[in-house]
């Protein structure tokens, strides 16, 4: 399975990017899909998160009302809309899916990660 970031860059405060992933290879169900952030120095945060059927969203405090989360499932994609970007928004940014394999005896869980975006906001 692999996950494939675009999108990111260099860009003034208050300017926007839109980061795009792509998932493909041997896949169950993809469930949750997500953004993750780390800046250096600092741990891997979440960004934004939605669920399978794109009908419920989770944003961290900091990008709320800016960043927008979207999920195409005919494409296994899904995209981070970033708007209003600020300084502090540099990082490198990661997507994150959740696959689930219902089998005889239960449920496995995996999780991949896709190799991270460089995002950088100048002031």
């Amino acid at each position: 399975v692999h996950l494939v970031e675009s999108g990111g860059g260099l860009v003034q405060a208050g300017g926007s990017l839109r980061l795009s992933c792509e998932v493909s290879g041997s896949i169950f169900s993809i469930n949750t899909m997500g953004w993750y952030r780390q800046a250096p120095g600092k741990q891997r945060e979440l960004v934004a998160s939605i669920a399978s059927d794109g009908g419920s969203t989770n944003y961290a405090d900091s990008v709320k009302g800016r960043f927008t989360i979207s999920r195409d499932n005919a494409k296994n994609t899904i995209s981070l809309q970033m708007n209003s970007l600020k300084p502090e928004g540099t990082a490198v940014y990661y997507c994150n899916a959740e696959d689930l394999y219902y089998g005889d005896y239960g449920v496995a869980r995996y999780v991949y990660w896709g190799q991270g975006t460089q995002v950088a906001v100048s002031s």
